[in-house]
């Protein structure tokens, strides 16, 4: 989902050496302080909605074609759609057919690029990100439920059935480009969250089955052969297009700077360049198709080009697949993550087996103890199989797999904390786990990784997603100190530098305690927003002692 232009591994070094504006643990949890950033994240939910029934919908700022809405293939025109058309003199067409499972419909049926329908109102993550997300959409909805909007959380929960249902998957997002693939899968949390505290408005059984059908798809897209990691069990990240994506049409640098950062390193054999013209000829063209990407249907292709090399066939697959897993880039999985469908990720995994368990409990609530049976003989499976292949005892931490060179990663990433949230490491895991914290602890929180790569997923950034996965974790298995610890650090980050320019970002500098990012890392922006920063900002509060919890239960009536 997110990217950034790869030219800033001096620069962020030098920023590392830069004086901090201010220390993420100044102390400012005063009631006033606390009000001011809670309202802010109120009434956001709102300014971040996004229907079939206002025109800011439909603007896409990471494509340059006019907006077009897409309905599926039997739809009649909803009237909302037929009001909208009229008022924002936007095109309306249909998908070419009906669509069952991810593949039924390639993207190039689809020239013009283009939102797609969703019945109910949701939420945005905020800047470029005008369209509802996969695995952000989990984060919002905590924060919704937390601020009492149990009605648009569901909501949001029965777009994904929607999408299920006519678009054939949960996509990356509802727009047309997206329909190669999916996002991490977080489907039973959101439903759980919206069953689990409805607000004074119970759901009933026949909603939990039908949720748990929708779920039983959603399974078999992470189940089936495509997203197999070999023969180990568990699962990878696959997107089943080719070439570069059509959502980088915004930014025309990235694979070209993917190109140069690879010239610049020649020590670092990764087997994603080819030598290649810059106009090649038609039999040359037909070759790069092949070997590449194909410059003929793709502008973002012809422009990946520097000093007679062009990226590999290969790198745009792992390139898509890292886009997938969300941690679009980090070096976790190669330079720029361009061997990420080579590996069998804790993430990923950790997520499933996490989902095998929340469907064994959805079962039982239905009456269907075979079922629920089924359900845990799968979780223990991949449990085993996560600790055969990617626990690392000697260092006590778990790690990704390479499942096409038979090899563990040593890559150290905060994923390692994703087993704690899930449920499934042993005690003295989590104890080991523990006590490598300080890899990855900084005085504004908790970094992506412990290796300063110079892109956005890695040290010095801190992310919202994967720090509340990390201490939940850490709360769920006694580790309260430390859980508290880093909420405070990551809390007070969000606070101060909301304090200073009253804007809530999608990322942080944990080590500067900075939101400005952009000098350092050639990112054109720190989106503003933002759904699932806003979101973690109030389940961190859950956690620390102070005015803000009383404070957001009043705000949220």
């Amino acid at each position: 989902m997110r990217h950034l232009n790869p030219i800033g591994i001096l620069l962020l070094a030098a920023a590392a050496l830069l004086p901090r504006s201010a220390s993420p643990q100044t102390p400012s949890t005063d009631a006033a302080s606390n009000a001011k950033i809670l309202s802010y994240i109120h009434t956001s939910w709102d300014t971040l909605s996004r229907s079939m029934t206002d025109c800011k919908s439909l603007v896409d700022p990471k494509v340059t074609t006019a907006p077009i809405l897409y309905l599926p293939a039997d739809l009649t025109t909803p009237a909302p759609v037929a009001a909208m058309q009229k008022l924002c003199n936007v095109e309306v067409r249909r998908l070419p057919r009906k669509i069952t499972r991810m593949g039924d419909v390639k993207v190039s049926e689809i020239p013009k690029e283009g939102l797609l329908y969703l019945p109910n109102r949701y939420v945005v993550p905020g800047g470029r990100f005008n369209e509802m997300y996969g695995w952000d959409s989990y984060f919002i909805i905590l924060g919704l439920v937390h601020d009492h909007r149990s009605d648009l959380a569901r909501g949001m929960v029965e777009n994904f059935f929607y999408e299920i249902e006519n678009y054939g998957a949960i996509l990356n997002a509802n727009r047309t480009y997206f329909f190669t693939r999916s996002q991490p899968p977080f489907l039973t949390s959101m439903i759980r969250e919206v069953y689990e505290h409805p607000d004074n408005k119970p759901l009933s059984k026949a909603w939990l089955a039908e949720a748990y059908s929708y779920a039983q798809r959603d399974y078999a897209l992470w189940t089936s052969p495509v997203h197999r990691a070999g023969d180990t069990g568990l699962a990878r990240y696959k997107d089943i297009g080719e070439g570069p994506v059509p959502e980088m049409a915004d930014d025309s640098d990235y694979y070209p700077n993917v190109i140069r950062w690879l010239l610049a390193h020649p020590d670092i054999h990764t087997g994603y360049l080819i030598d290649a013209s810059e106009h090649p000829t038609q039999a040359q063209a037909a070759a790069l198709a092949r070997s590449s990407c194909d410059i003929t249907a793709s502008r973002i292709c012809a422009r990946a080009y520097v000093s007679g090399h062009r990226l590999t066939s290969a790198f745009y697959s792992g390139d898509r697949a890292m886009r997938e897993s969300g941690f679009d880039p980090s070096f976790r999985f190669g330079p720029f993550s361009g061997s990420t469908d080579h590996y069998a990720p804790v993430c990923l995994n950790s997520l499933l087996y996490k989902y095998e368990r929340d469907m064994a409990h959805f079962a039982t609530l239905l009456g269907r103890p075979a079922e629920a049976t089924e359900w845990e003989h799968r979780a223990t499976s991949r449990r085993d199989a996560i600790n055969k292949y990617l626990w690392n005892p000697a260092t006590g931490m778990f790690y990704d797999y390479d499942f096409t060179t038979h090899q563990r990663s040593t890559y150290n990433y905060i994923t390692t904390f994703y087993p704690l949230w899930a449920g499934l490491a042993s005690r003295e895991q989590a104890v080991a786990i523990d006590h490598h914290l300080s890899l990855f602890e900084h005085p504004g929180g908790i970094a992506m990784s412990d290796y300063n790569s110079g892109v956005q997923w890695d040290l010095p950034f801190g992310w919202a997603p994967t720090s509340w996965l990390a201490i939940k974790g850490l709360s769920q298995y006694g580790f309260a100190s430390d859980a508290s610890r880093t909420a405070n650090e990551f809390s007070q980050t969000i606070l101060q530098n909301f304090l200073r320019d009253g804007t809530i970002r999608e990322k942080y500098n944990v080590v500067s305690g900075s939101a400005n990012v952009e000098v350092a890392t050639g990112y054109k922006s720190n989106a503003v927003g933002f759904g699932w920063t806003n979101a973690a900002y109030l389940q961190m509060s859950d956690l620390l002692p102070h005015p803000k919890k009383k404070t957001a239960k009043t705000l949220g009536q």
